[in-house]
């Protein structure tokens, strides 16, 4: 016998519905959001005589608090994209009506009749959790970090174009050394080159801080077309305080990026991931902790790929047939295979004759990269499953042995 549960989540309380197999009410109920709320939540279940292994849960979120008791208690928590839960809404109601008591209803529905078509909470690790919570505060704080030096950069262009000439990447310690000192044009051009190659020094460069000193200190005395010295004051604030936002974002990065290094190498797969061309400590740590490390949580490797949206989905009716891809995926991990495939093509050869075959059949490069991303997906899942090392030829043999 089995229960099915609708979770609907709020952020001060959680709305349950509890149905049997044959859709019979068995309980609803509004849980406060903590220890008491996930314990009542217990002693309904408990009414029903159930087992906790027999307790099937649909939820709309696979983090949180209440979330983590429920897959610790022993209950099947099935995590459902917010986006299917609104197309389930329209097929019982045409009325556009909403509330979290039927959201619930609607949730326990999916979780009693259509739990085959969602996925599972995986079982991971501690540590593989611990993982997923730095790599992601790790790339947060990076996309951050290029948002500040998009807006840096937009207010440079309009009054100091010389700092752009100055520095290629802006969130560089040279560029914030300098730009914290001469945040304006006319403080830029009276920099001496001794005053520039200390803050270049106290920022950390060791190497040709004269030399380097000597090529800023031409760039900001270039002449520019000018803002009025009012204005220009205005906008120099303006640079002072991102480039004090950029440098302090810079150095919580490098103290994650520590920590999950360390983190990272307690894990017993990381020496098999990191054996991947293309896949260092961060890219290695970012795959491993969105992947997760369950070994059953997908079944072969086209399972794996549709999670990593590196697969594409094909659209067709009639004589009309079109191959896409997957808007709707997991942001975090298609970021990281993409930049994986990229890379990859510096260390491996195979990587690299399947890139250019791609684009040889008129591919764009973003698609050649997508194509060469689920393909390494694929040969990831086929390393973790038989517990091996990365090898080029084994991954790449029969490819070469198709084009002979």
């Amino acid at each position: 016998m089995e229960v099915f549960v609708g979770h609907d989540w709020a952020e001060i309380h959680h709305d349950v519905y509890i149905e049997a197999a044959d859709g019979q009410r068995l309980g609803r109920a509004r849980l406060s959001d903590g220890v008491d709320g996930i314990a009542r939540l217990h002693e309904l279940l408990a009414d029903t005589g159930v087992e906790p292994d027999e307790v099937v849960v649909a939820t709309e979120t696979d983090r949180g608090l209440f979330v983590g008791a429920m897959v610790a208690a022993g209950y099947q928590v099935y995590a459902v994209n917010p986006l299917s839960v609104s197309r389930y809404r329209e097929r019982h109601s045409t009325s556009g009506a909403k509330s979290d008591p039927g959201d619930a209803y609607l949730l326990a529905e999916i979780a009693r009749l259509d739990r085959h078509n969602h996925r599972q909470i995986a079982g991971d690790t501690e540590l593989a959790d611990a993982i997923k919570v730095l790599a992601r505060a790790h790339q947060s704080l990076i996309w951050n970090r290029q948002r500040q030096v998009n807006q840096l950069r937009s207010t440079l262009r309009e009054f100091y174009p010389a700092a752009l000439d100055a520095f290629d990447k802006l969130h560089h310690p040279d560029a914030l050394a300098v730009l914290t000192i001469a945040p304006t044009p006319t403080l830029g051009r009276s920099l001496s080159r001794s005053k520039i190659a200390a803050a270049l020094r106290r920022a950390g460069r060791q190497k040709r801080a004269d030399d380097r000193a000597v090529e800023i200190q031409t760039a900001l005395r270039s002449e520019h077309l000018e803002a009025p010295e009012l204005v220009a004051d205005a906008m120099g604030a303006s640079v002072a305080a991102h480039v004090a936002v950029i440098g302090e974002l810079v150095a919580q990065i490098a103290r994650l990026e520590e920590q999950l290094a360390d983190r990272f190498d307690q894990h017993p797969d990381a020496k098999l991931i990191r054996s991947l061309p293309g896949l260092g400590m961060v890219l290695g740590a970012r795959v491993l902790a969105e992947f997760g490390d369950d070994p059953n949580r997908y079944v072969d490797a086209k399972s794996r790929k549709n999670y990593a949206g590196t697969s594409p989905i094909t659209r067709a009716s009639g004589r009309h047939r079109v191959v896409l891809a997957r808007y709707a995926r997991n942001k975090h991990l298609a970021d990281a295979c993409y930049q994986w495939a990229f890379a990859s093509m510096l260390a491996s050869p195979g990587a690299r004759a399947f890139y250019d075959a791609r684009r040889a059949r008129g591919d764009t490069h973003n698609r050649a990269i997508r194509a060469l991303a689920n393909r390494w997906v694929g040969i990831l899942h086929g390393c973790l499953r038989h517990d091996t090392l990365y090898d080029e030829h084994q991954a790449w043999s029969h490819r070469h042995d198709l084009a002979a």
